[in-house]
């Protein structure tokens, strides 16, 4: 890996089709932006479509040669997610890479429209739902790439993946690392299930550092709003430096599939991108297995592997 990467390392993306979610503002604008500048065709997948379509105005003021379309996709809804890979399909017959951004940090016990706890609903299997649905275009574009976002707080976090509806007795913190590491589990099992099935396209997990984005914010109170903004200004990064780990393992020629993706500084809270080891000590075969075959009953997608 080069020392001192940046965006500006992204060769040429014409002709690709993106698909990024949570892609209003933060890491996902910043991921949307960057890519449009190497004039990729960048969907922006967002929950509410006036968001999408101010953020694409934003996008377009710096690149006006953007070719951005905002599309409605609320991760909260498997029926949602089901009609938006739909409508995608109609549009689209190819899908370079598909990066699973969006996520919450929720304050308080909540559950999506299907029962689940909100973090474990939204930041992962509804990302899981919508790779499924999405892999036939996946498996059929040559050299598509999966990118799914993890956290810092994952690396701490055991997996105990069994109660995805949870309870008000649970502390939200503890879903919201299940909830990461299980992408991240995931983003190494379907690499694995790619290789069998003799498939090149690559799954790469990544994570942002600690970034000064809206995401600790959300649903905090005004006081600790203010102190958690102090503390990311010493400590983190801004949202477009946090984009780079998701941008290297969406685009990166190195990148061999498995890998996950973060900052090389202390901690891991910011620096430059680079390849982690801890994920393959995270990993366990068994634990992933499980998982998978838990995510495919609750969410109704059966993952179809062809080889090309």
């Amino acid at each position: 890996m080069s020392k001192g990467w940046t965006k500006n390392d992204i060769g040429d993306l014409t002709g690709k089709v993106i698909i990024v979610t949570g892609a209003n503002s933060g890491l996902g604008y910043e991921t949307c932006l960057a890519l449009a500048e190497k004039n990729a065709s960048v969907v922006l997948a967002v929950r509410n479509l006036n968001k999408g379509l101010e953020a694409i105005d934003k996008i377009k003021a710096i690149v006006p040669h953007a070719n951005c379309h905002a599309m409605q996709l609320d991760l909260n809804d498997l029926a949602s997610i089901r009609e938006f890979v739909h409508q995608f399909k109609a549009r689209y017959t190819s899908l370079s890479i598909l990066i699973n951004n969006a996520g919450i940090m929720a304050s308080s016990y909540q559950q999506t429209k299907d029962g689940f706890e909100s973090q474990v609903g939204i930041n992962y299997l509804g990302h899981f739902a919508l790779t499924g649905l999405l892999l036939d275009l996946l498996i059929k574009t040559p050299n598509s790439r999966v990118v799914s976002v993890g956290s810092l707080i994952a690396h701490k976090t055991k997996p105990q993946f069994h109660n995805f509806k949870g309870s008000k007795s649970t502390k939200p913190l503890k879903y919201y690392g299940e909830s990461k590491l299980a992408c991240m589990m995931f983003a190494k099992e379907l690499q694995y299930r790619f290789r069998l099935s003799n498939i090149s396209t690559k799954s790469i997990a990544s994570h942002p550092g600690i970034s000064q984005t809206k995401l600790f914010a959300r649903g905090s109170r005004k006081l600790s709003k203010k102190l958690m903004r102090v503390s990311l200004n010493f400590v983190g990064q801004r949202a477009e430096s946090g984009a780079y780990p998701i941008l290297y393992a969406a685009t990166d020629p190195s990148i061999r599939g498995g890998e996950y993706i973060g900052p090389d500084g202390r901690g891991g809270s910011k620096g430059e991108p680079t390849e982690l080891e801890i994920l393959d000590e995270l990993y366990s075969e068994h634990v992933a297995s499980n998982l998978w075959k838990l995510s495919e009953t609750l969410t109704g997608v059966k993952y179809k592997f062809k080889s090309k």
